[in-house]
């Protein structure tokens, strides 16, 4: 296999970050493979072959299932709404393509699981778009804390809000119903945070969680009048326990005003404490009790082309990196994964450990208890 050739299904707001990033990566890293953007699936034929001409892909169709039976394309890129990612995902397995998915990768862990042993079982490379532990940033927290220069890691305390739906008056959307997207900004952003506690601490064993839909009801665009019930969670908090004995408090909102990409994490440690806010994506605070007393406080590192993957971009720190750019990455780790038959993370293992987390944390908030997890 010379080149990778991809089959996109979705154009939306995360399809176009992806079409953005096979451009991106293919400039920007020394790839093994060519990267090929061969065809894209939209709701109709129309749509699609517009989004097609602007995305740069050379084929379209308004079947999804077109792609999948294409003996050309290697990878099948799913940003289809929530719901879908199921059907297509065990599809394209079973036609022996690998997947590469937007999160969440389904609406529970049931299905998050199956679609999981159908990839293993089969031999197929998955990834799951988690793209914010591609940041170098957040590399270089991982590296410290791997390092032990924080000591043992006791405690995690991590948001991720934004105010998307902060506007009462924002109409109803297929994201406000549990049918097509499971959860609400647990599921959305949540999911994130999971994520990226699962990539710095360890996996969550236990949660202690509540569940809150503030806005009940929402007008329905073009509709005057009509107004749908929303049903799914506005904001989600827990606590939490995870394998190494640490514990934490996870929070999300999607009605957070003020909030327009709020991924903020800390992490203490017993020797220091790391702080990074997703805001100022290229900036880590580190502190470290070894210092002598009278130079002890929190600094503040730039990551730069000594930082891993930031070289890449840009030969001077403090320029700083955008989200388009962690996509980047990302792909580059698909196609080399797939190239030197390497593992890949977040794969769809890793991603339904984050679906059993959200699933537990419905059940808490259901049962009002603590609810533990099985990580095997």
């Amino acid at each position: 296999m010379n080149a990778i050739r991809i089959g996109l299904i979705g154009t939306g707001y995360m399809g176009k970050a992806h079409a953005i990033a096979f451009q991106t990566a293919a400039a920007v890293f020394p790839l093994s493979r060519q990267i090929i953007c061969e065809m894209v699936a939209d709701i109709t034929p129309e749509q699609a072959e517009s989004q097609a001409k602007l995305l740069g892909f050379h084929r379209s169709t308004g079947d999804w299932h077109d792609i999948i039976n294409d003996p050309d394309i290697d990878v099948v890129d799913i940003c289809a709404p929530n719901h879908l990612h199921k059907e297509m995902a065990l599809a394209a397995i079973a036609a022996g393509k690998h997947v590469y998915s937007e999160k969440p990768l389904a609406l529970n862990a049931q299905d998050a699981m199956e679609m999981t042993l159908a990839a293993e079982q089969a031999g197929i490379k998955t990834l799951v778009g988690f793209n914010y532990t591609k940041n170098p940033t957040i590399q270089l927290a991982k590296e410290i804390i791997e390092r032990g220069e924080i000591g043992e890691v006791v405690h995690f305390r991590g948001t991720f809000n934004e105010d998307y739906l902060a506007d009462a008056n924002t109409p109803f959307s297929w994201r406000l119903k549990r049918q097509f997207s499971g959860s609400g900004t647990l599921g959305d952003m949540g999911s994130h945070i999971i994520n990226m506690a699962h990539y710095l601490v360890a996996p969550i064993t236990q949660v202690c969680a509540d569940l809150q839909t503030v806005h009940n009801t929402r007008q329905i665009a073009d509709k005057p009048g009509e107004v749908g019930v929303v049903e799914n969670d506005d904001q989600v908090h827990m606590m939490v326990r995870f394998t190494n004995g640490a514990i934490g408090t996870l929070e999300s909102s999607r009605i957070a005003w003020g909030r327009k990409n709020g991924l903020w994490l800390e992490v203490t440690g017993t020797k220091g404490t790391l702080v990074y806010d997703q805001e100022r994506l290229s900036e880590l605070q580190l502190y470290t009790a070894t210092d002598a007393s009278n130079r002890q406080g929190f600094r503040r590192i730039l990551t730069g082309p000594e930082h891993p993957d930031y070289r890449h971009f840009c030969v001077s720190a403090g320029h700083g990196l955008g989200y388009n750019d962690m996509k980047a990455v990302e792909i580059r780790d698909l196609v080399e994964g797939i190239a030197q038959d390497a593992p890949l993370w977040p794969d769809f293992r890793a991603a339904c450990a984050v679906n059993a987390v959200c699933d537990a944390v419905e059940l808490s908030h259901k049962e009002s208890r603590w609810v533990s997890i099985n990580n095997d």
